[in-house]
């Protein structure tokens, strides 16, 4: 244990996750999550569950899986054996989904005390992380550093009788209730079993965990789901990164769909906790669509609802919301957790919130313990989707009235200054001052992140949001305008501002059009 006596924990920490680098051989990236800190994490965890419930380890049940990541195997059987040593018993669930992990603390006949994900998201191959739950949904960050800091401890008494692991197939169980929830949901008049025979669907899985999807879900369903592509877990993502973001990942799924003249495309990210969708036409939707899309399904079944989402989204979103599905836009900071707390400190406060959803992918509804699952919020897009089909319409009718941009997009500049914090909070404070100064320019009131303005002249006719990252030295810029060359020229005159502070990098700039 020597070696990690003086382990640099706090390094571990990424907000309400744990995330390190598992693997060798990229530059300047030494790794800092090998099986032995696994192993202590394993055991800090079920100390610290422990002590949550007044339990002895021995009575604890906990459940670990883990996405497609090479370093996976490894690191998970390095988990579970940290866990049984206190005493406690595992279920090794092997690949699954990070919703699939909530979901075994809360599903009848399974109700494990707390699980472990192993995860690093969308990141590369060489990262992983761990993800934890209890009943009580995800941890949180100060729950987080009370884990790491047990960790640092490393003061874990081995139980004389060693717990045991126990493999289940528990995203088999998960599925079925997905399967359940369409089924319910369409309530088919002629063939409720197969609600979905007559679509095509697709699903690409990026080689990540959601490859069960089409599998386990779609076919007993009914549909038909040729074309899926990179269904099969591959820890080196050798098709394309497994991310709703990344663009090369949207336009395969887009290709795929116009190519099997499918019906609707699916997509996850490597957890499966984010998901997006294509149309028929292939066109995208995710981001501001994706929203859209189901905000009208909520605010249809609770009228007058809440929809929280991150800072970046669009004003024609906030439109759409408002004026056309008379429900309430309240845009909140960047960050899943971020969005879902807020949520739920609206429903406390007496204003229902139905949906919390990052335009990331990441979307968590009340119906669903807040839990941000790709897999529920497709499925509820296809109960639609099937309802539409047997009407004769269109899914995407839904949002036929949504005010898209003609232009959008985001610019990252460096803060060259490892006070990266205080001097980020210092250009957000000169900015307001900057457009206070500015005639057309107003500061949107209501804002919870940075400073986001709107832009009134008719060859802007905009807004722009400038913010802190959440952990890195960047001032994410993001631009938007209802007209054709309108960011270029609303990116003109924050230049200005920007060079007259010498510890910004602002060469991004140049790749504005």
């Amino acid at each position: 244990m020597a070696q990690v006596a003086n382990w640099d924990w706090k390094k571990l920490q990424n907000g309400s996750d744990i995330r390190g680098v598992a693997i060798a051989g990229v530059a300047n990236e030494p790794v800092n999550l090998t099986p032995e800190i696994a192993t202590i994490l394993g055991k800090a965890f079920a100390s610290w569950v422990s002590q949550k419930l007044g339990k002895n380890t021995a009575e604890l049940t906990m459940a670990v899986g883990r996405d497609s990541r090479l370093s996976g195997p490894v690191l998970s059987q390095a988990v579970m054996e940290g866990i049984i040593s206190t005493g406690a018993q595992v279920y090794d669930l092997a690949i699954a989904s990070t919703p699939a992990m909530f979901m075994s603390t809360v599903t009848p006949g399974w109700e494990c005390d707390g699980a472990i994900m192993l995860t690093a998201s969308h990141l590369p191959f060489n990262r992983n992380g761990l993800k934890f739950f209890t009943p009580q949904g995800g941890l949180g960050k100060s729950d987080i550093s009370e884990i790491l800091e047990l960790a640092k401890l490393n003061d874990f008494a081995n139980s004389p009788t060693p717990g045991s692991i126990i493999q289940h197939d528990f995203i088999s169980v998960y599925a079925e209730g997905l399967v359940n929830k369409i089924r319910q949901g369409v309530n088919h008049p002629t063939n409720f079993e197969q609600p979905l025979t007559g679509l095509k669907i697709i699903v690409d899985a990026g080689n990540g965990a959601g490859g069960f999807y089409a599998e386990k879900v779609l076919k007993p369903l009914g549909a038909d789901t040729t074309g899926s592509q990179f269904l099969d877990p591959d820890g080196t993502f050798p098709n394309h990164v497994p991310n709703p973001e990344n663009q090369a990942a949207m336009e395969s799924i887009c290709q795929a769909v116009i190519d099997n003249k499918a019906d609707f495309g699916i997509i996850f990210d490597t957890d499966v906790d984010r998901g997006a969708a294509v149309d028929n036409l292939g066109k995208e939707l995710n981001r501001n669509r994706l929203i859209a899309l189901i905000s009208a399904i909520v605010l249809r079944e609770n009228p007058g609802s809440a929809i929280v989402t991150d800072s970046i989204t669009s004003d024609g979103l906030t439109h759409f919301i408002e004026q056309e599905l008379k429900g309430v836009h309240h845009r909140f900071k960047r960050g899943y957790k971020n969005v879902i707390n807020e949520a739920i400190r609206l429903n406390e406060t007496g204003q229902e919130s139905w949906l919390a959803i990052e335009t990331s992918g990441h979307g968590a509804m009340k119906e669903n313990y807040f839990l941000d699952d790709g897999a529920y919020l497709v499925s509820k897009l296809l109960i639609e989707l099937a309802k539409t089909h047997l009407q004769g319409k269109s899914l995407t009718d839904l949002i036929a009235n949504l005010q898209e941009p003609a232009e959008s997009q985001e610019v990252r500049i460096t803060i060259q200054n490892d006070d990266f914090k205080s001097l980020g909070n210092n250009v957000i404070e000169k900015l307001n001052q900057f457009v206070s100064q500015q005639t057309d320019w107003e500061i949107v009131p209501k804002n919870y992140e940075g400073v986001r303005v709107s832009c009134g002249s008719p060859d802007e006719d905009g807004w722009f949001l400038l913010r802190l990252s959440l952990h890195d030295p960047v001032l994410p810029l993001n631009i938007e305008s209802n007209v054709v060359g309108g960011v270029a020229k609303i990116a003109n005159r924050l230049l200005g501002f920007f060079q007259g502070i010498d510890y910004l990098d602002i060469s991004t700039f140049s790749g504005i059009k």
